[in-house]
């Protein structure tokens, strides 16, 4: 048996309340410490009821954090216990969670690490493989993920995203004022977006009152059905882009129908002078759109279709970006140019929501933002094998979840 002094010093090493140290011995594999919970009545390791003892397991090691190159781990043998709810099952013990072999705080360390770092890193410093770190980061979601993400739930922003070689997507759901994705699902249809209402619950989604998307038919439809009373805002980042679509869409047209002319070179070299915003523009690409201008007035016509689209969506006035975007539609209409004659329809039938964006300043950059740090996380793994997985780690790095490791203190 260790002294008491000894014993207040591993407690004070291991950090962990509700526990009894009893004796610590330097085994082959670290330090091994015999501990036992503090309170005598023994609990269920699932929903923490208080229970009658069934029998006795045989003792089992739970590996807590490292003290410099020296693994500690925990050594207890746990009762069983009956529970009404759950059966027999392994009393609950205040070091860690039910059906683990890893300490609460080497768990909050794997997983924080696991937030800023690639898993070959994480198997390498917390000296356990790349299968159990994402074990690992599936139960600390399970235990940290809000259970109240959807209260008060109002400004809510839809997505998809692509993974595993751009052949399967999940569809994000993401909170506007807290920052974070609420929910994730697999797929990208108006039925994945309908297994996000069925979760919310009615009353729930009767309180959205703003949902911001791209122009995707499949989230339209969904959020029409299920959550009428909610404006749908359309991103203007993705109306911008279709403008910047169409306008290259003619310069190749035009490189088509100019090749092996003399004219030929005015447009060589001038697509980012068309594409970029005129104030970020250099002398060089100044030079160019003004070479564009005066030699190829359909290519130009192009540029100021998508410069004035853009325009429109500046306005704060409804009224006004109202009348902007009517003439903008006949005037494209117009253009004989086929790719904005497209989009001039695209423009007519989803009016409303563009105009929402107007009138709301709401746009899709937190659920970009989002998506780029997820795609930061893909990158880093290389993938992954489940889409569980992928879910896990999503909700661990961008569903608000702050994690306490125990790191050292800096005086």
């Amino acid at each position: 048996m260790a002294g008491i002094g000894v014993q207040r010093l591993l407690k004070r090493l291991l950090g962990i309340e509700g526990v009894q140290v009893r004796d610590a011995h330097f085994e082959t594999q670290g330090v091994v410490v015999d501990v036992r919970p503090r309170r005598s009545k023994a609990r269920c390791g699932i929903c923490g009821r208080l229970c009658p003892r069934y029998d006795t397991s045989p003792p089992r090691l739970w590996r807590h954090l490292a003290l410099g190159r020296t693994p500690f781990w925990l050594r207890y043998a746990p009762c069983r216990v009956t529970c009404p709810r759950h059966g027999v099952r392994v009393q609950q013990v205040p070091w860690a969670a039910h059906d683990s072999r890893f300490t609460l705080e080497f768990e909050e360390m794997t997983a924080w690490l696991a937030q800023r770092m690639d898993k070959t890193a994480v198997c390498r410093l917390m000296g356990i493989n790349w299968r159990t770190v994402g074990t690992v980061i599936q139960r600390v979601v399970i235990q940290r993920l809000d259970p109240n993400r959807f209260e008060e739930l109002y400004l809510i922003g839809v997505d998809e995203l692509s993974h595993r070689s751009h052949h399967q997507y999940v569809s994000t759901v993401v909170d506007h004022l807290k920052s974070r994705v609420v929910w994730i699902g697999e797929g990208k249809g108006e039925q994945t977006l309908d297994q996000f209402f069925d979760e919310l619950g009615l009353e729930r989604t009767q309180a959205l009152t703003h949902v911001t998307m791209d122009l995707s038919a499949p989230f339209i439809k969904a959020v029409s059905k299920r959550a009428p009373q909610a404006e749908k805002v359309f991103d203007r980042f993705h109306l911008q882009k279709l403008a910047n679509e169409a306008l290259d869409e003619v310069r190749r047209e035009e490189v088509r129908r100019m090749a092996g002319t003399e004219d030929a070179a005015t447009i060589k070299h001038s697509r980012w002078s068309l594409l970029k915003n005129p104030w970020n523009l250099n002398v060089l690409q100044g030079d160019k759109l003004r070479e564009v201008q005066r030699n190829n007035k359909r290519l130009y016509r192009a540029y100021l279709l998508k410069e004035s689209l853009a325009k429109g969506l500046d306005y704060r006035q409804l009224k006004r970006a109202t009348k902007h975007f009517e003439e903008w539609i006949q005037w494209a209409s117009r253009s004989k140019l086929k790719p904005f004659v497209r989009l001039a329809r695209t423009v007519k039938r989803y009016m409303e929501g563009i105009l929402a964006y107007n009138k709301t300043g709401l746009s899709n950059g937190v659920v970009e933002g989002l998506n780029n740090k997820i795609r930061v996380v893909l990158r880093r793994a290389y993938g992954f094998h489940s889409t569980d997985a992928l879910k896990a780690m999503i909700y661990l790095c961008c569903g608000g979840i702050t994690l306490n490791p125990a790191l050292p203190v800096v005086p």
